[in-house]
This record gives C-alpha cells, sequence and structure tokens, in this order.
C-alpha cells in the first residue's frame, strides 16, 4: 500500500524479491549474440584489407620443391608478387622455374649447412636492394625418422631438428635485417603436432619448438614492425605425410633398436605402428591451397592473424584437444593406440 504502483508493472522489469531490477534473460542472450556479431562482422572487415604495391614487394620462401612450397611459390607469382623460391635440388628449381613467369627466381638451398644460407641471404640482398625483404615463409620441412621414442637414436632426433627447428631458426635470424627494413612478415609452417604430440621422435619437438621461437620472435619484432605469423595445418597429402616413407623410417628404426626394447614392443606393435602409417594417405586432405590461402593471407592483408588453423581435422579435433586437459587426451590417444606386448 503506498507505492501506487500496479502489482504487474515490477514484474515486466524482471523485479526480484528485495527490489533488484533484472534483465530479462532472452533479451542478455540477444545482447550477447549482438556483441559476438559484431564482432565477427569488424573482423573480417579487418581482414578483407589488403597491403598496397604488392607488385613491388619480394618473398622468400624455402621448401619449394613440392608441398605447400611449390604450391605457394606459384600462388603468389600469379598474383603478382616477387617470388624468390628456394628449392633444395635444382631439379625441383627447375620444374618450378617452367610453371611460372619470369618475375619467379629460384636458388638452392639447404637449411641445415650454414655456409648454403650465407649464399642464400647474399643472393636475396642483391635482388631486393635497399626495398628489404617483405615476406619470409619457413616451409622447409621432413617428418622422418619418426618412431617410439625408444627405437632412436640422438642422430635420428637432430635429423629432424637441424631441418625444421634449427634450419629455420638460421634462415630467420640470417635474413631478419632485410625483413625489419621492409617491415614486412615471417611466416613460419608449424603444424597441429606443435599443439598436440601424437608420435615419437623429434618431429613434434620440432613443431612445438618452432611455436615457442614464433611467440618469442613476434614479440621482439613488434617494436620494428614486423609481424610474425604461425600455419598449423592438420594432415595433408604431401612429401612429409608419404606413407610409403614413414613406413620405412619405422622398420628401419624397429631394426636398430635393442633386443630388450623389440621384446617389450613385440613384432604386433609393429605391424599395428606400420598399418597406421600406410592408412595416413587416405586421412590426409589433397587441398593444399587451404594452407597456402592461409599464407598468402598472412603475406597480403593490413592486419594478419597471429596463428592459422588449416584443414577440418585440426578445426575440429586437434586444435580444441590442445586445451582438454591433460588426462582426457592421453585417455583419447591410449584409445587408438596399439599396446605393447608386456604392457602392465
Amino acid at each position: 500500500m503506498g507505492s501506487g504502483q500496479p502489482r504487474g508493472q515490477g514484474d515486466l522489469w524482471g523485479e526480484q524479491p528485495g527490489g533488484c531490477l533484472c534483465v530479462p534473460h532472452k533479451a542478455m542472450w540477444l545482447y550477447l549474440a549482438a556483441l559476438v556479431g559484431l564482432y565477427y562482422l569488424l573482423r573480417w572487415y579487418r581482414e578483407r584489407q589488403v597491403v598496397s604495391d604488392l607488385r613491388d614487394k619480394y618473398v622468400f620462401i624455402t621448401g619449394c620443391d613440392s608441398g605447400f612450397g611449390n604450391l605457394l611459390a606459384r600462388q603468389l607469382d600469379l598474383r603478382g608478387l616477387r617470388v624468390l623460391a628456394a628449392c633444395l635440388t635444382e631439379k625441383g628449381a627447375e620444374q618450378l622455374r617452367d610453371q611460372t613467369s619470369d618475375r619467379l627466381e629460384t636458388a638452392i638451398l639447404d637449411v641445415t649447412e650454414t655456409e648454403s644460407i650465407s649464399a642464400a641471404t647474399e643472393w636475396v640482398k642483391e635482388r631486393v636492394g635497399d626495398r628489404g625483404l617483405w615476406g619470409l615463409v619457413n616451409n622447409a620441412g621432413i617428418s622422418i625418422p619418426s618412431a617410439p621414442n625408444e627405437w632412436l637414436t640422438k642422430q635420428d632426433f637432430m635429423k629432424i631438428l637441424d631441418v625444421n627447428l634449427l634450419g629455420l631458426i638460421e634462415v630467420t635470424l640470417s635474413l631478419l635485417p632485410l625483413v625489419r627494413k621492409a617491415r614486412g612478415r615471417v611466416v613460419n609452417i608449424s603444424s597441429i603436432m606443435g599443439r598436440v604430440s601424437l608420435l615419437g621422435g623429434s618431429y613434434c619437438i620440432s613443431k612445438y619448438g618452432v611455436e615457442a621461437f614464433s611467440d618469442s620472435l613476434r614479440r621482439e619484432l613488434s617494436y620494428f614492425g614486423v609481424k610474425v605469423a604461425v600455419i598449423e595445418p592438420g594432415f595433408f597429402n604431401t612429401g612429409v605425410t608419404n606413407s610409403e616413407k614413414i613406413s620405412r623410417a619405422i622398420q628401419e628404426a624397429w631394426d636398430q633398436a635393442s633386443p630388450e626394447v623389440k621384446e617389450i614392443y613385440g613384432e604386433k606393435f609393429l605391424a599395428s605402428v606400420k598399418k597406421s602409417a600406410k592408412k595416413l594417405k587416405s586421412t590426409c586432405c589433397n587441398n593444399l591451397y587451404l594452407v597456402t590461402n592461409c599464407v598468402e593471407h598472412a603475406l597480403t592483408a593490413c592486419h594478419p592473424r597471429t596463428r592459422y588453423s588449416s584443414g577440418w581435422d585440426a578445426k575440429l579435433l586437434y586444435l580444441p584437444m590442445s586445451y582438454m586437459p591433460t588426462l582426457l587426451v592421453d585417455a583419447m590417444i591410449y584409445w587408438m593406440s596399439q599396446r605393447p606386448i608386456k604392457a602392465l
């Protein structure tokens, strides 16, 4: 009595006992949906802004003999950029030149050899001049030998680390002055296995290292206007996922393992691992553009992303796995794996 307010008026605004006024739940969800929609609309708009004068910009790509590097070199050449493509073999370089315009130039580069990196750096300097290097794409990589850790030696680990991590670091450090001069981009090809360690050997180790190096590099170079992006593909049909080579490497690792290791794992375990390797090709995506389009965006967009996940397996399975509790991820991997014969 005495308030003069109709009984239902407070209910209209969600009045709760004690006089608290609350926004209706439906309105809250509508506001939240609107905010999310606005965020993605603004992000879409920012990511569609393209860097100017692309035809005057040089991009250096490693590992262009095949796979992502080869396709990317051809793709960027069609886009009009000045592509400097590094190949491991003269045969790979010749085939690439036959498929591209006269603007594209090739060099021979072994990322495990300091002398080769120094020669390639001088070669790039001669071509870019005072303009600097707009883009460095570290794509060169290998995946073998990969096998259970106990089957491998230190030298087996170093083979992959020399290419995928140490070679990438040395190439980057050698070319950084040119990238800084152009206020350009560094794009490192990592892997979803830089987030989830699915197999033994140093492939996952090398990709975790690429992630860590890229994070520190991005923060350091932001002071100079240089952007660093990481590409995290899932499983794609390239030389890195060649099932025959992987299966052979597994057998070689088994052959060099000690008698004790062979006894606790057993021939059945070996057969299961080789069978999984042979099935790899059928599970790999053939559309390599899902990766190269991400690299192109990282090089040409005014506002590139920090990380790009390529492939539905990366987006829907492995990326979510990387955020799950370790206990759950371990259980999932145990469920998918063959048990050693002497497992407890």
